[in-house]
């Protein structure tokens, strides 16, 4: 059984893992290239910024 190649990003160190090499707390991924792993910091402040106008959309809800 072959398993897929799998890339994390180290926030503690910045550089890219080809496969997990660090504790997981010092780590994010798994990403499926190692240019996705590369802009792993980029991609999570796009995802939240998007959850934060969700939450900002959704504040009147629930009030009567």
């Amino acid at each position: 059984m072959s398993e897929e190649k799998r890339y994390w990003y180290n926030v503690k160190t910045g550089e890219v893992e080809d496969g997990p090499q660090s504790f997981s707390k010092d780590r994010i991924g798994p990403f499926a290239t190692r240019k996705e792993a590369e802009h792993a910091l980029e991609t999570y402040a796009q995802r939240n910024r998007a959850w934060d106008e969700e939450d900002d959309e959704d504040e009147g809800w629930g009030i009567l």
